[in-house]
């Protein structure tokens, strides 16, 4: 009996309403953790450097699982594989009430960025789900619960911190994420598609499967393979590399040659990847693509804007809560106050500026954005000896962010054609997770380097001068943000620079 296209419009609502739900759940748990940063550095008495892995080893986790739970859920179905990823997301959520040692926590918050890997298979859920004419509107409605979950998560957070503790941050989201997972499982009607799968290998390739739809006694041959060796191998270029900024404060002559040994360890491991990616039936990174500069500039735009704010992500906590004169002698809560203004204006920019695109040009929105992210972080690198200052800075990088952000995207998604949006999109957030990860590790290294003592005060925390570089850095950072966008616009857009059957012909003979 066909199902009428009504029953799939409530239906998918349905759905759409319940996977939204995700986005909340999982930024509220991401930005909860923020106001406690310096709880983590006293309670498990690590360096400042180190607690930049509280970020970091969350995103490189989300970096290497997301390409790869998207894969596995066009091979094994989509809800499946999102139950699957959604326990594990459980147990780090677990792991972390329970952490003991920077160790145990870091494992827990890897666990946490595999659930990351959720929200490509949520977005394939609800464009099935929904009607063509009203997928827009669902997928403004879940890219909104981003920042809505992170607003709740800083607020909701702080005060949790505040009154019993970091280890019940962990303990207000779990009943939520299990209870979420039981709805999903027992309610959520999501349906596999049609599909017969089996594995086929291609002639002088690896190993692929091989998707056979079939519609109305016709089917076509879709090629869903996993890099899983590009996957490692980018993952060992980071965290090597990380791990070398991290050792790069020390000073005694071991420590120099472990940083030596990590940047030649990266240097060899990012060489593997960029021949494994050539040679790849489905690379992560599709060099062809990448020699584009309309797909190109503008990645490289929001790759270094995620770069420079996630810098400031783990400096802010850390001044709020340090003892004068080294920061404010804040709480969480008012951590939380220093940094809600960003979050709000992010949510508003973000949805607002889906309706200025239809009115500027996407390569002034981008100029625009990066320009005034630029101000923002020199407001914040001059005028930050008061909260209220500080407060204005993040505001004003938030306005900007959020206009670079739906520039940069846009761009993007008219330098290649449409039926490889979804590659393009792919390599755009695996590039914005790099530099994710590499911002709070910059911010550790520095606070580490530089900090000091005082009268009255126990114990040494970031100086003037950490603060002063860090800031400077995200600035230039952004400055060079500036220029970039600047040379994306004086390139004629609207024609992809690379066509589909030139990216199949260099499948094909690469």
């Amino acid at each position: 009996m066909p199902i009428l296209a009504d029953e799939i419009g409530s239906s998918g609502w349905k759905i759409l309403i319940i996977l939204s739900c995700l986005g909340l759940i999982v930024m509220f748990d991401e930005t909860m953790i923020l106001p406690a940063i310096p709880d983590f550095i006293h309670k498990f008495n690590i360096s400042y450097s180190t607690s930049s892995w509280l970020l970091s080893a969350y995103i490189i986790a989300a970096a290497v699982m997301t390409p790869i739970g998207g894969k596995l859920s066009d091979i094994y179905g989509k809800k499946k594989i999102l139950l699957i990823i959604m326990a594990v997301y459980v147990m780090g959520v677990i792991a972390g009430r329970f952490a003991t040692n920077i160790e145990f926590m870091i494992a827990a918050r890897i666990a946490q960025g595999v659930g990351m890997a959720m929200f490509p298979i949520a977005f394939g859920i609800i464009r099935e789900a929904l009607p063509e004419k009203k997928l827009a509107i669902g997928q403004t409605i879940f890219s909104s619960t981003f920042s809505g979950g992170a607003v709740v998560g800083l607020v909701g957070g702080a005060a949790i911190i505040q009154n019993f503790g970091w280890q019940s941050t962990f303990l207000a989201i779990l009943p939520v994420a299990i209870a979420l997972w039981l709805i999903i499982a027992r309610f959520a009607r999501i349906d596999s598609p049609p599909t017969s799968m089996k594995i086929g290998v291609r002639a002088n390739r690896q190993s692929s499967y091989i998707n056979e739809d079939y519609n109305d006694g016709n089917y076509s041959k879709v090629s869903h393979t996993i890099d899983i060796k590009g996957t490692l191998t980018l993952a060992a270029t980071i965290i090597a590399f990380l791990a070398a900024i991290t050792l790069i404060e020390g000073n005694n002559g071991d420590e120099l040659y472990g940083v030596a040994g990590l940047i030649a360890a990266s240097g060899a491991s990012l060489a593997s990847f960029i021949v494994i990616e050539r040679r790849a039936y489905s690379p992560l990174l599709d060099f062809k693509i990448m020699t584009s500069k309309n797909f190109l500039a503008p990645t490289i735009i929001l790759m270094l804007a995620f770069m420079s704010i996630f810098m400031v992500y783990l400096t802010i906590p850390v001044m709020v809560r340090s003892p004068p004169p080294f920061g404010f002698g804040g709480n969480a809560m008012k951590v939380a106050s220093v940094q809600l203004p960003f979050m709000i204006v992010l949510l508003i920019g973000t949805i607002m500026s889906g309706f200025i695109l239809n009115k500027i040009m996407n390569t002034k929105i981008m100029i625009f954005g990066t320009a005034i992210s630029t101000i923002g972080f020199f407001v914040v690198l001059i005028f930050h000896s008061t909260e209220d200052m500080v407060s204005v800075g993040l505001t004003i990088l938030a306005a900007g962010l959020s206009l670079s952000i739906t520039g940069a995207f846009n761009v993007i998604l008219l330098s290649v054609p449409m039926q490889m949006t979804g590659i393009a999109l792919g390599m755009t957030l695996l590039l914005n997770l790099v530099g994710m990860s590499v911002g709070p590790a910059l911010s550790g290294v520095l606070q580490e380097a530089y900090k000091g003592t005082a009268i009255e005060v126990q114990g040494l925390f970031p100086t003037n001068q950490a603060y002063n570089l860090i800031f400077i850095t995200a600035a230039l950072v952004s400055v060079a943000s500036v220029i970039m966008a600047f040379s994306v616009s004086r390139t004629r857009l609207g024609t992809p620079t690379i066509t589909s059957e030139q990216h199949e012909q260099k499948r094909e003979y690469s």
